[in-house]
C-alpha cells in the first residue's frame, strides 16, 4: 500500500516537473508589448502577459485567454475564370505545398466557397488573416467561437506577404495581444489555434523548429518582391488553419499560420508562420494608406554559399548576394552596388542571410536611407542608399523557355554543362529581352561544377570575373574566357532565369575542376 502510494506520490512530482519544466525552458520574458499606436494605425490592445502561474494551468490557460478573439473565416466567390498568375503561382509551389492552397482554388467554375481561419486584433473589428484566405472573394463571414456572426468586408489585401485585413462591426470585441518574433528563440513551445478541416477553434502545440526560413519557400509566391521569412513550428496545422494565430507561451501573438509541407497535403511535421511584426506593417500601411507602401533595394538577391564567400574574400558563408536590378534604374544600383556584391551590413546590423536583410529593410518607410557594406571580391566598400518604393501588384514573372532551338548544344567541359546560343526567332517566341540573349543550359551534369548551381533554361549573359567582364553571346566568348581559366580558379556569372519565382538576374560563382 505504501509502496502504491509513493508511486503515484512520485508520479505526481514528475508530471508537475514536466508541465513546470516545459514553460520556464521557454523564452518567458514578461515585459509590455512593443507596439505603440498613433495616427491612422489600428489601435491593437497591449495585453497583460500571462500571470506567474501559468505554468501551474499549462496551454490551457492560453487557449482559454485567446480562443474568444480567433474567428472562422468563410470566404463565398462567384463563378468566374481563373486568372493566369494564380494558376502560375500554384505550379510553382514547393512539393507538398500544393494542397493546402487547392481549397482555395478558384479554378473552379461554379460558385465556390472557402475557409481559413483569423484573430481579432482591436475591439472595433479588425481581423488579420492571409491574403489567400479572401483573394477574389465577393462575401466574407466571420464567426466567432460563441457562434456570432458577422458579414466582413476586406480593407486590404497584400500578396507579397501574404496577409490580408478584414474588419467586422461592432465594438468591445475580444481580442489578442501582439508578440515580437525578433524574441522568440528556437526551441520555445508555441500554441495554434484554428479551425482545420472544418473542426473550428481547435487548439495544437509545439515548438519553433527553425526561423528566417526564405530560399527554402520562395516557390509560396511568384512575386518577384515577395518577403520570405517564416516561423517554422511542428505545432499541427491544416487547411483551415490559414490565417489563425501562432502564440508564445505569454498568450501573444507571434505570427499568422500559413503553409505546411507534406507530400498529402495534411500534416506531416512542418508549418510555417508569417512574423506578426512584418504582418503588424503591413496591416498599419493597409489600414493608414490603404495600401502597402513597402522600401527596397531594388536587388534581385540570393543566399551565399561557400564559393560566393571565396570569391568575395570572406572568412564565413554570411551575407546577401546581388544578383542583378530590378528595376534596372533601382536605388541600390544608382548608389553604386554591382551584381556579385555581397552585403554583408544593412542600416548598422550584420546581415547573415536573405530574410534578415529583408527584416532590416522592411523596418523602413520609401525614400529613406539606410548604409549597407558590401564585399566586392576581396574589398569593403560602403554605400549610402536612398530607399525606392515596390510597386503595389508586381506582374508575375513570364513562364520558362520551352522552344529550344534545333541542333547539338556545345559541352562546356569546365563548367560541366552543354550549351546552346539563343536564335533571334527563339528570343522573340519567348519574350527574351535583346540584354538576356546569351547562352541557354540545355544539361547540367550532377556530379560537374555547376551542379545545383546552374539549371535547364538558365541563360547566361555575361563573365563578371576575371576580369574584364566579358559579355556572353556565343560559345566563342564564352570558351575565350574559359581557356583562360585553370582548375581551382573561380568564374563568376551574371545568370538570367526568365520564370524562376524570384525573376531576373543572379550571380552563379562556380569553382572550375571542382
Amino acid at each position: 500500500m505504501n509502496f502504491q502510494f509513493s508511486r503515484s506520490k512520485i508520479a505526481a512530482i514528475a508530471a508537475s516537473a514536466f508541465i513546470g519544466g516545459v514553460f520556464f525552458a521557454s523564452s518567458l520574458d514578461w515585459t509590455q508589448g512593443v507596439f505603440a499606436q498613433g495616427g491612422g494605425k489600428v489601435k491593437t490592445e497591449t495585453m497583460a502577459p500571462l500571470p506567474a502561474s501559468a505554468p501551474s494551468e499549462g496551454f490551457a490557460t492560453i487557449a482559454e485567454r485567446v480562443t474568444p478573439a480567433v474567428v472562422s473565416i468563410q470566404a463565398e466567390r462567384d463563378a468566374r475564370r481563373p486568372r493566369t498568375g494564380q494558376q502560375q503561382q500554384r505550379r510553382n509551389l514547393p512539393p507538398g505545398f500544393e494542397d493546402f492552397f487547392n481549397q482555395l482554388d478558384p479554378r473552379q467554375q461554379g460558385p465556390s466557397e472557402s475557409s481559413g481561419s483569423g484573430f481579432i486584433v482591436s475591439k472595433d473589428g479588425y481581423i488579420l488573416t492571409n491574403n489567400h484566405v479572401v483573394e477574389g472573394a465577393d462575401r466574407v463571414k466571420v464567426l466567432m467561437s460563441d457562434r456570432r456572426e458577422f458579414k466582413a468586408k476586406i480593407v486590404g489585401r497584400d500578396p507579397q506577404t501574404d496577409v490580408a485585413v478584414v474588419k467586422i462591426e461592432g465594438s468591445n470585441l475580444p481580442t489578442v495581444g501582439l508578440g515580437d518574433d525578433q524574441k522568440l528563440r528556437i526551441g520555445e513551445w508555441v500554441v495554434a489555434i484554428g479551425n482545420p478541416l472544418g473542426l473550428n477553434f481547435t487548439v495544437t502545440a509545439g515548438i519553433v523548429s527553425a526561423k528566417g526560413r526564405a530560399n527554402e519557400l520562395r516557390g509560396l509566391n511568384g512575386d518577384q518582391y515577395a518577403i520570405t521569412d517564416f516561423i517554422q513550428t511542428d505545432a499541427a496545422i491544416n487547411p483551415g488553419n490559414s490565417g489563425g494565430p501562432l502564440m508564445n507561451t505569454r498568450g501573444e501573438v507571434i505570427g499568422i499560420n500559413s503553409a505546411i509541407a507534406s507530400q498529402t497535403g495534411f500534416y506531416s511535421g512542418y508549418g510555417f508562420a508569417i512574423p506578426i511584426t512584418l504582418a503588424k506593417t503591413v496591416m498599419d500601411d493597409i489600414v493608414t494608406h490603404g495600401r502597402v507602401r513597402r522600401a527596397i533595394l531594388g536587388i534581385n538577391i540570393n543566399d551565399v554559399n561557400a564559393e560566393d564567400a571565396a570569391v568575395a574574400g570572406l572568412k564565413q558563408i554570411v551575407g546577401a548576394k546581388v544578383g542583378g536590378f530590378s528595376p534596372e534604374d533601382s536605388p541600390a544600383r544608382k548608389a553604386g552596388l554591382e551584381p556579385g556584391d555581397i552585403i554583408v551590413r544593412a542600416d548598422g546590423k550584420d546581415v547573415d542571410r536573405v530574410s534578415t536583410l529583408q527584416r532590416l529593410v522592411r523596418s523602413h518607410q520609401p525614400g529613406e536611407t539606410i548604409d549597407v557594406d558590401v564585399m566586392r571580391y576581396g574589398d569593403r566598400k560602403s554605400f549610402r542608399i536612398r530607399l525606392g518604393e515596390a510597386p503595389a501588384e508586381a506582374d508575375q514573372v513570364a513562364g520558362n523557355v520551352e522552344k529550344p532551338t534545333e541542333g547539338e548544344g556545345i559541352a562546356a567541359a569546365k563548367l560541366g554543362v552543354s550549351l546552346e546560343a539563343i536564335s533571334a526567332e527563339v528570343a522573340k517566341a519567348n519574350d527574351i529581352a535583346e540584354q538576356y540573349r546569351g547562352l541557354r543550359v540545355l544539361t547540367v551534369d550532377a556530379a560537374g561544377p555547376a551542379a545545383q548551381k546552374l539549371g535547364r533554361n538558365d541563360i547566361i549573359v555575361k563573365v563578371i570575373r576575371p576580369e574584364p567582364a566579358t559579355t556572353i553571346r556565343t560559345m566563342a566568348d564564352l570558351q575565350k574566357v574559359l581557356s583562360r581559366l585553370k582548375d581551382g580558379d573561380y568564374i563568376s556569372l551574371l545568370v538570367y532565369a526568365q520564370a524562376q519565382t524570384s525573376g531576373g538576374t543572379r550571380v552563379v560563382n562556380i569553382r572550375i575542376g571542382e
